[in-house]
């Protein structure tokens, strides 16, 4: 008797030091709930979900994404490249360093002359200061870096500038949210304007907004980034999708941003 006690306590110990580890990821991070998901007339996609799909969402240790997130903060201490550093060489300790980082981009980068978004960032990051090779868009490790870093700024609210350098690159992107194209001769507009809320054959339509990108999506069963979701709507349409990365997209993705400016980061967030 005495000896099957001393072994459940050890279970129940390592237990316990199983759950301290996995919610180390996602310590002190606000949960976004309740009227977070609308500010003024902008309703993040969450407010058009079943209840059963924001459950998933709502609960971490529910969230497939958080193992996303849980890899990110693996690769934030692991070394890479020549230099012989890591994103925490550098940052330190991510928690205080890229709180409220991921809610101001893409941004104009002087260097370059044009928007970034964090995708980018992460990879200049790597070349530059790591002296490493890029992460490959929609790899593992650029959306586990980039919801890594997002993460750190759940439930603050999406702030990027559109003023000074940055202002021909919004409009660019706001041109792009209106323009025509494809087959079906179709802008961003019609659907996530005109028509919020309706059917386009059985999927229901939203606002469109990417404050919980990159997101996982049931769909996809796996996460994915916001420009993956851009090529998704142009094939749609019947459009020719552009590369990942490209300025059109991340233009795009300025003017989307703002559009959802208030609305809570979410990522990592969970979609239909």
């Amino acid at each position: 008797m005495k000896k099957a006690y001393l072994g459940a306590l050890s279970f129940a110990a390592a237990a316990m030091v199983a759950v301290t580890f996995a919610s180390n990821a996602f310590a002190d991070h606000k949960t976004v709930t309740g009227d977070d998901f609308t500010v003024d007339d902008r309703r993040s996609g969450y407010t058009y979900m079943t209840k059963e799909s924001k459950a998933i969402q709502d609960d971490d240790f529910e969230n497939p994404a958080m193992i996303w997130v849980e890899d990110g903060e693996q690769l934030w201490s692991e070394v890479d490249g020549n230099a012989g550093k890591s994103c925490q060489s550098c940052h330190n300790d991510a928690h205080d360093s890229m709180k409220g980082v991921a809610a101001g981009f893409p941004k104009y980068d002087a260097k370059i002359k044009k928007l970034k978004n964090l995708e980018q960032q992460i990879n200049t990051c790597r070349t530059e200061r790591m002296k490493a090779a890029p992460w490959k868009y929609e790899s593992n490790e650029l959306l586990q870096m980039t919801m890594y870093v997002r993460h750190q700024s759940r439930g603050m609210p999406v702030n990027v500038s559109i003023d000074d350098e940055a202002a021909p690159f919004f409009a660019k992107g706001k041109d792009f949210y209106y323009q025509r194209r494809g087959a079906l001769d179709m802008a961003c507009k019609h659907c996530h304007e005109d028509n919020p809320g309706n059917y386009a054959r059985a999927n229901l339509l939203t606002q469109g907004q990417i404050n919980g990108f990159p997101t996982y999506r049931l769909k996809w069963q796996k996460p994915g980034s916001v420009h993956r979701r851009f090529r998704g709507c142009n094939k749609n349409i019947r459009a020719q999708p552009l590369k990942y990365g490209a300025d059109d997209y991340v233009n795009l993705e300025l003017y989307v941003a703002w559009r959802g400016r208030g609305l809570p980061v979410e990522t990592p967030a969970v979609r239909n």
